[in-house]
């Protein structure tokens, strides 16, 4: 019970039953190449659990380079997800591709009773998420998102922290993510022309690095939606973002609490990190291993206790083994959990206002 207890803590608030283990290779499908983190998927090739049976991917040489790269066969590729899902009947399709086409995967999966696990974030737009949704339900399908951030044992920690009151009432989060920007980092040619692109990435930095705010945030928040939304955007980077913003800051406004967002592709270090402040103390989540409480003392005083965390080598520390889990009844996802529907709807509709804000320059008050 001491085991299921811990687990359920650091992996999302999980209910789950106690087999862990998959005895079966689930037939996992893959909706496009163009994503930078598709590696993800590719290099599971081999894992005991799944078997990659298709891709969808119209683009033969990129399909190409990626499958001699990761020693898949090129027989596996097919020129449109109709065709991928017909000729290879997969239980389960991972998105890869950009994200305005995520609504066009559940479109295709739905109705077919495929499970659908996209990247981050679930959607472009609220309309889409909205359409998704429906199409998830009307079809009982599982459809999860999949945040870096939600494989943190730093995450966890803070969360424990948080909800054990040791910091006291939760009063301000302040998240912080972001690098310098994808054409500086070198992101791959065929991911830039669509990260850096309005409608197929719905924005640039606010969407990409904003939505990991935002879906912590909620997530912290046991799935509150803020009053209001106010954000402010720039662009820093014309000669390398010329269609979409590289710079944003989104304040969400709750009933008892705030949480401010800095997403940005103009940081000269690559960072995922967060803070949480409660009345009496404070937590630093400062990168996937290391976490810091500071515990007040009078004025400016503290006592600082750290915590050096490893990977324990869970079934839950990777997506793959958490979608599976989720899609075999082994694991109940928590309703307002990292990966969940309910939490990125959440996400889709703060990153939605948020947009309207900083077009705007006016506080965009949720309904």
């Amino acid at each position: 019970m001491k085991t299921h207890l811990v687990l359920s803590l650091f992996l999302l608030a999980l209910t789950f039953s106690p087999s862990f283990a998959q005895q079966k290779r689930t037939k996992i499908g893959v909706a496009g190449l163009t994503h930078g983190h598709v590696g993800w998927i590719l290099n599971a090739k081999d894992r005991q659990d799944l078997e990659i049976v298709g891709i969808a991917e119209p683009n033969r040489e990129l399909a190409k380079r990626l499958t001699e790269q990761h020693g898949i066969s090129m027989n596996l590729v097919f020129n449109s997800m109709e065709e991928m899902l017909e000729k290879t009947k997969p239980e389960a399709v991972t998105a890869f591709g950009n994200i305005f086409d995520h609504l066009a995967v559940v479109e295709a999966c739905a109705p077919k009773g495929i499970h659908v696990m996209v990247e981050k974030p679930l959607a472009v737009s609220f309309d889409h998420a909205q359409k998704m949704k429906a199409l998830a339900e009307k079809h009982n399908i599982h459809l999860i998102t999949n945040y870096e951030t939600t494989w943190y044992p730093s995450t966890f920690k803070a969360y424990e922290i948080l909800k054990s009151g040791e910091v006291g009432k939760l009063r301000k989060v302040v998240v912080r993510d972001g690098h310098k920007g994808p054409k500086n980092i070198g992101v791959g040619e065929e991911f830039l022309e669509w990260l850096t692109d309005p409608k197929l990435n719905g924005g640039g930095a606010i969407i990409d690095f904003g939505c990991y705010g935002a879906n912590l945030v909620t997530w912290l928040e046991n799935g509150k939606r803020p009053k209001s939304v106010t954000a402010v955007t720039q662009q820093l980077q014309p000669e390398n973002n010329p269609k979409v913003d590289d710079e944003a800051t989104i304040i969400l406004n709750y009933e008892d609490s705030q949480a401010i967002i800095q997403a940005s592709w103009n940081w000269p270090i690559g960072r995922k990190d967060m803070e949480i402040y409660g009345l009496t103390g404070a937590i630093y989540a400062e990168n996937p291993t290391d976490v810091r409480v500071l515990n007040a003392e009078g004025y400016s005083g503290f006592e600082e206790t750290e915590y050096k965390l490893e990977y324990q080598n869970t079934p839950f520390e990777d997506p793959f083994t958490l979608f599976l889990a989720v899609i075999n009844g082994e694991l109940t996802l928590d309703k307002y959990a990292l990966p969940s529907l309910e939490n990125n709807m959440i996400v889709v509709e703060i990153l939605s206002a948020a947009i309207e804000s900083a077009k705007t320059g006016k506080t965009v008050y949720l309904k």
